[in-house]
């Protein structure tokens, strides 16, 4: 292999950080021999006001990932969790740490297959996890097929929403995962500031739900505290939410370029909401990772069905795309 040139494995954000966020890190640093906020109660308040919810809805945590193990821990332990496949890779994992049963349900056609879903679920089932947009895929369900879904379910069975890339997709194109949570109590959100908002090494994280989950969860918070420096970086992305909103667009730019170039080859590469795209290359998988590796640039085959590629920076992008046509044998 040969040395790393472009990382665009890992769905990191390249843009710049955000207006704010380095002074932030600098500032707290001179603060983290004291507890402070330890339970985050003013980011609490602070992400409720920003997504006109009350305090009460709102739960933070070291992370999106933190925050799913947390929920399944408490609301799944013993029971099943419903899930896509390929989905988020970590699912199954979280689900066994919480002492629960995944249960995978293959995509239709690179998409949540909702109505095979809603069969899979039994009186066993406890959480219904759904990654919108879906993590490796990029595609989406959208607000009408979430709807009929959630009126096959049974009134016991909660839903968690993954997020984690839903600031990098046109929202005409997904379902509005709040305003589900506003209208059913079932419906629980699950968010990070790693990936628009740029913190991934600084673990942040919330969740949305009905104060009576929020409830059973808090105790957790003890343990699942976000840092102090965390806290800091977060109150100054959620000021800069502008910068965000124009990084995403930026990003957005990108794939919509990258995805053109790729289906010209002839590729099935099916439409990104997210930030990053889905090779289903079938038994060339493997072969294309080590192609792109030998030329420094690292992509991830995942679950044996296809590579996920991250949108990187212009120049990453280029050598992926230039990789890609010669790799398919196909002139520029």
């Amino acid at each position: 292999m040969a040395s790393v040139r472009f990382e665009l494995s890992l769905n990191e954000n390249f843009s710049a950080l955000l207006p704010g966020v380095r002074e932030a890190v600098i500032t707290s640093a001179d603060t983290v021999n004291l507890t402070l906020d330890a339970l985050s109660t003013k980011l609490t308040d602070t992400i409720a006001t920003t997504l006109d919810v009350p305090p009460g809805h709102v739960l933070a945590g070291p992370g999106s990932g933190a925050l799913l193990q947390q929920f399944l821990t408490t609301f799944a332990a013993g029971g099943e969790v419903v899930h896509a496949w390929p989905s988020f890779e970590m699912y199954p994992l979280l689900a066994r740490n919480a002492g629960a049963t995944a249960i995978a349900v293959p995509l239709n056609d690179f998409t949540h297959d909702l109505s095979a879903m809603a069969a899979a679920v039994t009186e066993s089932t406890r959480v219904v996890l759904i990654c919108n947009p879906n993590n490796p895929t990029g595609t989406t369900v959208d607000g009408v097929a979430l709807g009929k879904f959630l009126d096959h379910l049974p009134p016991e069975v909660l839903v968690l929403i993954d997020e984690a890339y839903a600031d990098f997709a046109d929202p005409a194109a997904i379902a509005n995962g709040l305003q589900h949570c506003r209208e059913d109590a079932r419906v629980c959100v699950v968010r990070t500031f790693s990936k628009s908002y740029g913190l991934l090494g600084l673990r942040v994280g919330y969740l949305v739900a009905d104060p009576a989950v929020i409830a059973r969860l808090a105790p957790g918070g003890y343990f699942y505290r976000v840092s102090t420096t965390a806290q800091a970086a977060a109150f100054a992305a959620l000021r800069a939410e502008a910068a965000m909103r124009r990084h995403c667009a930026e990003v957005a730019d990108e794939r919509e370029r990258v995805h053109a170039a790729l289906r010209r080859i002839g590729w099935p590469v099916p439409h990104s909401e997210a930030n990053f795209h889905w090779l289903p290359l079938g038994a060339d998988n493997d072969r294309f990772v080590r192609f792109c590796a030998a030329e420094g640039v690292v992509v991830r085959e995942i679950a044996g069905a296809g590579v996920r590629v991250t949108v990187g920076t212009r120049e990453a992008n280029d050598a992926l795309i230039d990789l890609a046509l010669r790799f398919a044998g196909v002139d520029r």
